[in-house]
């Protein structure tokens, strides 16, 4: 009888930070889909470099041209291929989701460095969008996908720090966080779409 008395009044592991398990399958989810986008644009990569007249499954048409891309100078910013910094980082979030589901509990410092990750993700991505669009001119499908997988995780991961008081915050902002997490990703991709859209708007349309 103790020792079930004990288990009662212990405390419930299902609420502790991260135990959520639609959160850890969030994180196992947008880290997947931007791990395979990682893996495609890789190997397209290494396939250019090898053979410059390759030309990438995902190069539809003027707008939508993944080669364009791939040979800009942005595309290896650090002095190597950008997606072998999301085949490292996205198989670290979908790790983090697997322990997640298996139960573990984690530090608060591993809560704050996987947010500085996925703002460091997003915050390059941004910088990647403009220069897709106002600078090279031009679409990578892949490329779009890893975007919306970085917006997602980032900001239900802010949301997760900001709701368990990992990252100090007013009431009002955890409220908002609380019930509303799912309005900034849907800004945030919206608005990429909407900047998408008015940049090609005579192709789109015409």
């Amino acid at each position: 009888m103790a020792a079930a008395a004990h288990r009662d009044t212990g405390p419930d592991t299902r609420t502790q930070p991260g135990s959520s398990r639609a959160f850890a399958w969030m994180l196992v989810i947008t880290g997947g889909a931007g791990l395979a986008a990682a893996w495609v644009i890789t190997l397209d990569k290494f396939t250019l470099l090898e053979d410059p007249s390759f030309t990438p499954s995902c190069s539809l048409n003027p707008v939508v041209s993944c080669g364009s891309i791939m040979t800009s100078d942005q595309a290896s910013v650090f002095g190597f291929p950008n997606p072998l910094l999301g085949l490292a980082g996205f198989s670290m979030v979908i790790a983090t989701g697997a322990a997640l589901l298996a139960g573990a509990r984690l530090r608060p410092w591993y809560w704050l460095g996987l947010n500085a990750g996925t703002l460091f993700g997003a915050v390059f991505c941004s910088w990647l969008q403009y220069q897709s669009l106002y600078t090279i001119g031009a679409l990578c499908l892949w490329c779009c996908l890893v975007w919306a997988a970085t917006a997602v995780m980032f900001w239900y991961v802010t949301s997760h720090n900001v709701r368990e008081g990992i990252i100090p915050a007013p009431r009002a902002v955890r409220a908002f966080f609380t019930e509303f997490t799912w309005v900034m990703p849907v800004l945030h991709l919206g608005t990429v779409g909407m900047l998408i859209l008015t940049r090609w708007w005579d192709f789109w349309t015409g």
